[in-house]
């Protein structure tokens, strides 16, 4: 009788853990009232992370496309930074990347390359981005499919966004992997699959690449890659940069992956600001977010931590401001800091919002075939199939 109820226990526990966390509410059910006189109730995890990897063709004609990407990339995190589930939580952001069709790429792989695995880190992403070159070579979009289906770890879950774009100019159907075989891989693992032809709409359905995304529910679009994004400078772009400046003197780093990251933070910033104002005032605006979370390096988010304990910090990853206080004085430095931070970013999103404004008033350019407009387009699509909205 005893194991009777201890496996009732476990089978209710985890009829809980496969409903709690699910994003789309229309498919969750409510949990057992019996709950309550489990035994031992297993903690369910939580886990509302949107998945997306981008394939990014890297041949000599795709130079435009990697500048855009570059440039684009924070238009569409601080997108997911207004994404909410169903359930009124937050989810988090994972994005991933490969470079495939570069001569300087493996031939025996493919000419294929994971530059990043899933990665929340930003600095990280941008860097990653920021590194791509181009180079003549073969384009096998079936093969980078496959390879991305099996090497990175998707989330299990059903009812969580995990999404493939994947941008090329030449026929989807190169190379002997045949990307139908990718595409049912991606049905199986509940991955949509979206293409973004670079060149002319019409062509792009003729060379597969419509029926690339079809095959999973995804979107085709077709896209300019070599336009030229348009940006307006606003009144408002200078204060956020200063803010931004001001934000990066709140992060108090810890440990040899905090000298490393710190420098990085800056370095992704110069590359921001040299591409362009516009850029790094975006860039700036995701850092203000939610999403922009360095844990693993910096004190103040690590210290929002549940599971952090600043007494685990050894002395000698401290750095040299706090090598010498206690325990209390480093975490008041810490809630000083914290607080100094929250203002800064208070003052980004509001000066921000006067931006957003000022860009809606002026913008006649028209925008239609970037890649950030083809890639939100897709998202809010399939984001509210899954019941998260994005605000």
């Amino acid at each position: 009788m005893k194991i009777l109820k201890q496996l009732g226990s476990i089978g209710i526990a985890l009829l809980t853990i496969s409903s709690v966390y699910a994003c789309n509410t229309n498919e969750r059910r409510k949990p057992i009232e019996l709950i309550a006189h489990a035994t031992n109730p297993v903690e369910p995890k939580k886990d509302n992370t949107i998945q997306i990897a981008l394939l990014l063709d890297t041949s000599n004609s795709m130079d435009g496309l990697i500048n855009q990407a570059k440039s684009q990339l924070w238009d569409i995190v601080n997108e997911f930074s207004l994404a909410k589930c169903g359930n009124d939580t937050r989810p988090n952001l994972q994005i991933a990347i490969y470079q495939y069709g570069n001569d300087n790429l493996s031939a025996s792989e493919g000419y294929i390359q994971q530059v990043l695995g899933f990665s929340s880190d930003l600095d990280e992403i941008s860097e990653k981005l920021f590194s791509l070159t181009t180079n003549g070579g073969e384009e096998y979009c079936g093969k980078v499919l496959q390879t991305s289906l099996q090497q990175l770890p998707w989330n299990q879950n059903p009812d969580l966004l995990r999404m493939i774009f994947i941008a090329g100019n030449e026929p989807f159907d190169q190379g002997r992997y045949n990307y139908r075989n990718a595409t049912t891989n991606a049905n199986e693992k509940g991955v949509t699959v979206n293409t973004i032809f670079c060149g002319n709409y019409e062509l792009g359905i003729n060379t597969d690449w419509k029926k690339g995304a079809s095959l999973t529910g995804g979107e085709y679009m077709a896209i300019d890659h070599n336009k030229k994004v348009v940006h307006i400078n606003t009144p408002y772009d200078d204060i956020i940069i200063k803010l931004n400046s001001k934000l990066n003197t709140t992060y108090i780093s810890y440990g040899t992956l905090g000298r490393e990251k710190y420098q990085a933070q800056r370095v992704q910033d110069e590359n921001a600001l040299e591409m362009e104002e516009a850029i790094a005032v975006k860039r700036a605006v995701s850092k203000s977010s939610r999403l922009y979370n360095n844990k693993k390096w910096d004190l103040v988010d690590a210290y929002a931590d549940e599971e952090f304990e600043i007494s685990t910090v050894e002395k000698d990853q401290l750095p040299n401001e706090l090598k010498n206080k206690n325990e209390k004085e480093i975490k008041d430095y810490i809630e000083s800091k914290k607080a100094e931070r929250i203002q800064i970013q208070k003052e980004i999103q509001e000066y921000n919002s006067k931006r957003l404004a000022y860009i809606a008033e002026h913008q006649n350019a028209d925008k239609s075939g970037e890649l950030e407009n083809a890639m939100i387009k897709a998202i809010k699509k399939q984001a509210e199939s899954k019941n998260y909205s994005l605000e």
